[in-house]
């Protein structure tokens, strides 16, 4: 009990870090109840955490919470290559627009699997099963990334930092911007490219839109 107390804790910590907040203000802005995360990462409860409180806060956080026979996901696949660890990550056939949007097809086609040093993913702060890949189409988030650069998106990464660029779906198109929360009712889409204008979404055309997760590294070919 004592080591899940603490592996759930050390989870969870690492979580709000990827997020830039901290217990308080995740359990406030998710309707937590009180102290419902400070306990655990205070790691004062002789009873430990319930099951129920456990899945409630994994979920909030975005952390998988799995009761079951062992899972093998294919996005995490591990591949030894001259005595290191490489994961392999899919790269998925859906194309991202630096502009408008691009409508995809069949966007779960995995075209191929490019293998990533895992203790660099580590570094990122990346879980393998959570990587993907897919390519940019467009000019509106240049000069940071270019028309068919690809992209490497964290699916954890779905509570928006402002600042931070994300891949998401609007209208059933695939985008990438760079996003900001001003407030909880408005969330601003900028590019890159001072040639397009800001776009802000607010009520039901905020509610309409699907984080898919964050752009955390990009790759350009010449």
């Amino acid at each position: 009990m004592e080591y899940a107390e603490q592996t759930l804790a050390e989870l969870v910590q690492q979580r709000l870090a990827e997020l830039g907040t901290n217990a308080f203000a995740f359990e406030r802005a998710h309707n937590l109840p009180p102290d419902a995360i400070r306990s655990i990462l205070r790691g004062g409860k002789k009873s430990g955490t319930t099951l129920n409180r456990a899945q409630m806060i994994c979920e909030a956080l975005n952390i998988d919470f799995h009761i079951g026979p062992p899972s093998h996901p294919e996005t995490s696949k591990v591949t030894v290559i001259k005595g290191s660890d490489f994961a392999a990550v899919p790269r998925f056939e859906a194309e991202l627009a630096a502009g408008d949007g691009r409508t995809n097809g069949e966007q779960d086609v995995v075209l191929e699997t490019l293998a990533f040093r895992r203790d660099w993913l580590k570094r990122l702060q990346v879980s393998p099963s959570n990587a993907c890949l897919v390519k940019v189409r467009g000019d509106s988030m240049e000069p940071l990334l270019h028309d068919q650069d690809m992209v490497l998106i964290d699916r954890s990464r779905r509570i928006v930092r402002s600042g931070k660029v994300y891949a998401l779906v609007e209208g059933g198109a695939a985008r990438v911007k760079r996003l900001e929360r001003p407030d909880e009712d408005t969330l601003v889409l900028r590019s890159d490219n001072p040639s397009y204008p800001l776009e802000f979404r607010r009520g039901g055309d905020l509610e309409a839109i699907l984080i898919l997760g964050q752009v955390i590294w990009s790759g350009h070919t010449l």
